[in-house]
């Protein structure tokens, strides 16, 4: 384990500060676990697999914070996908060399948070976008188009909004062909927020631990399995932690 790594579950997550991240990232792929990561990756061994090849793995989720306090290794800070992000793009917005295309969100999202974004930096930081269809990982054929796009765009950073584990699946799978991208970046619903398609909890919402109940009323259809069935256990997991009976799946 590496010395600024703190395991949770069947993982480990980097105890960076937000600051320190930005100084330190020149390359490699970023992941940001939540709760729902957390217990895909106790049934997925292909996602659990891609976790250990991540450069960069920081957190997501004040429910995951708090657990980590309870089990006595409290991280220095939240550093979640959808606020990296920004923070990443506004730390580069006067570096020329730093260019970003974004992958993912509906048909038109990616490209209307594009121009909110370099409208922000007040360049064009945002050189391309590309919303991919339904199943798109699946197909060979778009695949190698998304690939050519994104080539084709000059962008060294790359952050994809496509829904875990997908997008970490798709970024392990292709980062061999994007020659030009250095920096890969999972970033779930964050180019929905960046649009302004998706209402991100209020701050205070955010730090009393209760994003997660501001999304399930926004989004019931969608997202009432993964908070009130798949993601329950979580608790009795860290139960399990803290009294060292967990264990790893996968080993």
């Amino acid at each position: 384990m590496r010395s600024n790594r703190i395991p949770i579950l069947n993982i480990e997550i980097d105890n960076l500060t937000k600051e320190e991240l930005l100084k330190d990232l020149t390359g490699g792929v970023l992941i940001t676990p939540n709760v729902d990561h957390l217990m895909k990756l106790q049934k997925d061994k292909d996602f659990y697999k891609l976790y250990q090849k991540a450069d960069y793995i920081t957190l997501d989720s004040q429910i995951v914070k708090l657990a980590l306090r309870f089990l006595g290794t409290p991280a220095k800070e939240l550093i979640t996908g959808s606020d990296f992000l920004p923070s990443f793009y506004k730390y580069h917005k006067d570096n020329p060399s730093i260019k970003i295309f974004l992958l993912g969100a509906a048909p038109g999202v990616a490209h209307v948070a594009m121009h909110r974004i370099n409208k922000k930096v007040n360049r064009k930081i945002i050189v391309g976008t590309y919303s991919p269809p339904f199943n798109f990982e699946k197909s060979e054929k778009e695949c190698n188009k998304i690939i050519e796009i994104i080539n084709k765009s000059d962008a060294n950073v790359l952050a994809v909004g496509i829904g875990a584990p997908k997008q970490e699946k798709w970024i392990f799978k292709f980062r061999n062909k994007l020659s030009k991208i250095k920096i890969f970046m999972a970033v779930g619903a964050t180019i929905d927020f960046e649009a302004n398609k998706i209402q991100r909890a209020p701050k205070f919402i955010r730090t009393i631990y209760l994003e997660w109940l501001f999304r399930l009323i926004k989004e019931p259809k969608r997202l009432w399995k993964r908070y009130l069935i798949d993601d329950i256990p979580f608790i009795w997991l860290i139960i399990k932690q803290k009294l060292n009976f967990y264990k790893n799946p996968f080993e």
